[in-house]
């Protein structure tokens, strides 16, 4: 009787844990939080990008897609020129300060320059007078400016353009795989269950 008694008992914690198992996977599974999430975040994607220059300039391909048309505009350099001043403020030592100051204003700033911006005196100036001795913040004043120009100027015709509406169905694209993707890891985590059940499911017959 005692082997009996132990033998069910055997059974009976196997079955339990087996079912506190199932219930816990198919209640992650079912849950709608973590999904809604992701394809909250999916959906939003592209609508982040179009909704601020700073969102856009934040992802590589935004920042091509914004570029391909500033080109087809004649004035892809004051995007160049404000990328150069993001990169020119990890300068780690004077040298490298000094170095690429001197490529930027060379660039972008100087008169001759067939990559000239658009810059006020005052601002041209300004920069001229940091080169003797450069920061990372010897650009700011100028990059602000251009950062300007590109916001209320072609930023809002980019929303318009085909550019932009080729970098939304590329990230519709990409949701739509993503999705493919979540509904194949579902649906092989199922599988798993299933697998894993049938062992247990003979344990417990015998």
């Amino acid at each position: 009787m005692n082997g009996l008694s132990k033998t069910s008992l055997d059974l009976q914690d196997t079955k339990r844990i087996h079912n506190l198992w199932k219930s816990r996977m198919h209640n992650f599974i079912q849950s709608p939080v973590p999904w809604r999430k992701i394809n909250r975040q999916e959906t939003n994607e592209t609508t982040l990008l179009g909704e601020s220059l700073e969102t856009l300039l934040s992802k590589k391909c935004g920042q091509k897609a914004f570029r391909d048309f500033l080109k087809s505009e004649f004035c892809e350099e004051n995007l160049d020129f404000w990328l150069a001043c993001q990169e020119f403020k990890t300068s780690d030592s004077q040298e490298d300060l000094t170095r690429r100051a001197a490529s930027i204003y060379k660039e972008f700033v100087n008169a001759e320059s067939p990559k000239q911006v658009n810059l006020d005196f005052h601002t041209r100036e300004i920069i001229s007078q940091n080169l003797q001795q450069p920061t990372p913040t010897c650009f700011v004043v100028a990059q602000r400016k251009i950062y300007s120009l590109m916001e209320n100027g072609s930023f809002p015709r980019f929303i318009q353009s085909e550019q932009y509406k080729v970098l939304s169905d590329a990230a519709s694209k990409h949701r739509g795989l993503g999705r493919h993707r979540k509904a194949l890891k579902i649906r092989s985590t199922r599988d798993l269950m299933q697998h894993d059940s049938k062992p247990i499911s003979l344990q417990c017959e015998l």
